[in-house]
């Protein structure tokens, strides 16, 4: 019984999201203790992997950024296709609301940043880390609390997540990709154009989909393109159509396949990586710098009034409408919890400020996002906490999902 429980929570968000805060504490507690050298030195090392011809020599630190990575956004790049194909954003109806509240939410922390640039004096090469939301610790917060909930709030959170990740794929593209190799590039599009043709005619067995992404995350690594972009782009090739000699979606096997691995491996070691702060000689001018607060104040602020406001001006323009049976305090909570940057954040802030793990500009980075995404989570607790307990449904709120659809409804039922 005891082991069936255990097995049951391994397969929740809150646990995959409980791994996620532990190696984020574990990586606090090494870098301020008697081993905090050897924490840095092992990320800032240097190793080879081989295979025949092919070698590659990496930092720790860059084969968890550029390698463990990559099977992160391949995950999310299968659930962007199949949220489009077969999900929630198929439905243009139910795509308003959490696609105008996922802009506004990249708008408002840009904002919040660029106005304490000027104000400050913060650099402006860090706009971006403050725009993404890490889907699986906001899921894992929203597990926790979310009981009494309606489900739909879930929903609009998880689409949300979604259109902003690829908000933040699409920002990799354009500001942290430069001094492009053009020929492994082409090689790589290549592969990618020979996949797409080949999953269509004939069946691809699971090794030659492995090979096939290795070999396009190599020649993306020796491009100088992010591998994140090369990764998303390789989930759009895998078919979500079911083989019909087994009735089973490849697109389906890999995510149910890749999930464990990125829940319990990937995030917690790149968390472990990257969220290691020494306190060591941390003076308060550094914990107050002006990139520590504009970081947190962007995740913090920004998210909560982009979100919701974006969210609350659909609804008023009729574009959209809340998500059904939510109140607008339920949204404000959800609106919170998207300031949950942490890991997309913190990757993003690699690329911003490329360096050591442990230079002057990634303490700040690390101190900020930490920061931001804690506030915002205590806080969304609280308020979807406080919501779910209250047990208050608002009348307009269980109307059907698009109030602007009401009309035709109504013409529908006559």
């Amino acid at each position: 019984m005891a082991r069936k429980i255990t097995l049951d929570f391994l397969k929740t968000e809150a646990a995959s999201g409980a791994a996620l805060g532990l190696a984020a504490l574990a990586a606090l507690i090494v870098a301020n203790s008697p081993w905090s050298g050897d924490y840095f030195a092992w990320l800032k090392s240097y190793h080879a992997v081989q295979i025949g011809p092919i070698r590659l020599e990496e930092t720790i630190s860059d084969w968890i950024k550029e390698g463990l990575m990559a099977i992160f956004f391949l995950l999310v790049g299968l659930e962007i296709k199949y949220e489009i194909l077969r999900g929630e954003l198929s439905d243009p109806r139910k795509l308003a609301t959490p696609v105008l509240a996922a802009v506004g939410g990249m708008v408002g922390p840009a904002v919040v940043y660029l106005a304490l640039t000027g104000a400050i004096g913060a650099p402006h090469q860090g706009w971006p880390i403050p725009l993404a939301t890490d889907i699986a610790f906001a899921l894992a917060v929203f597990g926790f609390v979310g009981k009494g909930l309606p489900s739909s709030l879930r929903v609009f959170l998880l689409t949300l997540a979604i259109v902003d990740d690829l908000g933040a794929i699409a920002l990799i593209a354009l500001l942290f990709s430069q001094g492009l190799n053009w020929t492994p590039l082409l090689w790589a599009l290549g592969l990618l154009a020979i996949g797409a043709v080949m999953s269509h005619r004939a069946r691809i067995t699971a090794p030659f989909w492995v090979l096939g992404f290795g070999l396009v995350w190599y020649l993306t690594v020796l491009s100088g393109l992010s591998t994140s972009l090369t990764a998303v782009a390789f989930a759009m090739i895998v078919p979500l159509n079911a083989r019909k000699e087994n009735r089973q979606s490849p697109l389906k096997e890999a995510m149910h396949e890749l999930h464990p691995w990125n829940a319990y491996l990937v995030l917690p070691l790149f968390a472990f990586a990257k969220a290691g702060v020494s306190f060591a000689g941390l003076s308060l001018d550094q914990a107050l710098a002006p990139l520590v607060i504009a970081i947190a104040l962007g995740l913090f602020l920004g998210k909560q009034v982009g979100v919701f406001g974006a969210a609350w001006l659909a609804s008023a323009l009729r574009i959209g409408a809340r998500p059904t049976g939510a109140t607008w305090m339920q949204v404000y909570g959800v609106s919170l919890l998207c300031g949950v940057g942490f890991t997309m954040s913190l990757f993003i802030g690699v690329l911003a400020f490329p360096g050591a793990v442990d230079s002057p500009e990634q303490i700040e980075v690390k101190l900020g996002v930490i920061g931001g995404s804690i506030l915002s989570a205590v806080a969304a607790a609280f308020v979807l906490g406080l919501a779910s307990r209250r047990r208050e449904v608002d009348p307009a709120a269980a109307a059907p999902e698009v109030a602007a659809l009401e009309g035709e409804s109504a013409q529908k039922l006559t």
